[in-house]
């Protein structure tokens, strides 16, 4: 989640959402993702939505953001409700950051709990927190193991002393096996999360980081290429010198390497940067995103998607505070799709994902690059054949052109 707001159209202060929403709903999953903007430390290569505890200044509390949150969960039931949408399930809630693990455990249970109370949980949801290795104990992942969830995901990023020093991440390469083992414990499904491409990696340092993180036997794996944003710490650093730029073919060497160490410990790819044991281990969330389900984001500068419909919340705090207190929804812009731009955003998602794009959702233009492509090595002949776009290993590394190739121009 990006800390730069889209522009968009204005959000009425009632959140209300057009007719179009209805149609398919019954159809969608639905889903939660619970923002929690709070960070011990801002790491050098973070632009999410996050405060450290100078950044909050006066009128913003962590102690009281759990009550907030909840005053937007009434909020959200009240809207969708009111806008026509039929009564679902809920199939997943993710809390992500930030470090959601800054807030006691007791916090992040209520908020399940509340949430509980709006929506019945499915008998199969997917619940998920992220959490650095160094803000979790024994006794807080069973807390909230107790409470319902069934998933944490820990910022690992890397194995390695001096990259772990570059991204200023604070926990030491030591935490993360033990964070690992008492979630184990707790009964929690384990996710870990990797960056390669920091500068001053090794192609060994990263091939450590994976062995590493891959020793540990997670459920799931994610690993992202380091993307350097305007405005972080880590892009003042490159502009004065003191850290090489970005190698976009290092970039490549790495993530074949994750792919040849994944493969090789059981681990196999669902989308172009995520790994799972299992199908049923892939992130449920995650992959509701990828197939444009419906979900509601709490927080402030969360974004929401329903029925073709997206907003996003104002970014602070204290304004995201103040404005459910004065009974608004805290939504800053929204924006409605259109038919061209749900194709794009199909298209370019659903190629990313190892079950693929089918052939059919194609036009004439993007039909007309599929034998090309299969004589490039960019896309899987069979799958082809029965009428769906998969990548191969080579189509991932270039996925981005494989999709501009599948739109019109």
């Amino acid at each position: 989640m990006p800390s730069t707001l889209p522009e968009g159209d204005p959000a009425p202060d009632d959140g209300m959402l057009p007719a179009q929403v209805r149609q398919g709903a019954a159809g969608r999953n639905f889903g939660l993702y619970i923002h929690i903007p709070f960070c011990a430390v801002r790491c050098g290569y973070c632009d999410f939505n996050t405060y450290t505890a100078t950044e909050l200044g006066p009128g913003a509390s962590q102690d009281e953001y759990a009550a907030t949150a909840m005053a937007e969960l009434d909020l959200a039931a009240g809207v969708l409700t009111g806008s026509g949408l039929p009564q679902r399930q809920l199939k997943t809630v993710f809390f992500g950051g930030g470090t959601p693990t800054l807030l006691p455990a007791d916090d992040l249970a209520a908020l399940l709990r509340h949430a509980a109370t709006l929506w019945p949980l499915a008998a199969d949801a997917e619940i998920t927190t992220e959490a650095n290795p160094d803000s979790v104990t024994p006794a807080s992942l069973q807390q909230l193991a107790d409470a319902g969830f069934t998933r944490v995901s820990f910022g690992m990023q890397s194995a390695v002393p001096h990259v772990l020093q570059v991204l200023d991440r604070t926990h030491a390469p030591e935490r993360v096996p033990q964070a690992v083992r008492w979630a184990r414990d707790a009964g929690l499904a384990v996710s870990i999360d990797l960056i390669y491409g920091t500068p001053g990696e090794s192609i060994n340092d990263w091939e450590e980081s994976l062995s590493a993180a891959l020793s540990y036997g997670p459920d799931h794996v994610s690993a992202y290429s380091l993307i350097i944003e305007d405005g972080t710490k880590l892009a003042a650093r490159m502009r004065r010198g003191e850290v090489p730029p970005i190698d976009d073919d290092d970039h490549a060497d790495k993530y074949l390497a994750a792919e040849r160490l994944m493969e090789a410990h059981g681990m196999h790819w669902y989308e172009v940067s995520n790994w799972s044991r299992t199908p049923q281990q892939a992130c449920q969330h995650n992959l509701a995103y990828w197939r444009g389900d419906d979900w509601w984001g709490i927080g402030p500068g969360a974004h929401s998607h329903v029925g073709g419909v997206r907003w996003w919340n104002t970014k602070h705090p204290v304004p995201y505070a103040n404005r459910l207190k004065s009974g608004r929804s805290p939504a800053a812009g929204r924006e409605t799709l259109d038919a061209t731009a749900t194709h794009m955003e199909h298209v370019m998602l659903r190629t990313r994902l190892r079950e693929g794009l089918a052939i059919e959702a194609l036009g004439g233009a993007g039909r007309s690059q599929i034998a090309p492509l299969i004589a490039e090595g960019l896309i899987e002949p069979s799958a082809a054949f029965g009428g769906t776009v998969v990548l191969t290993l080579r189509g991932r590394l270039l996925a981005d052109g494989v999709v501009r190739r599948l739109l019109p121009g």
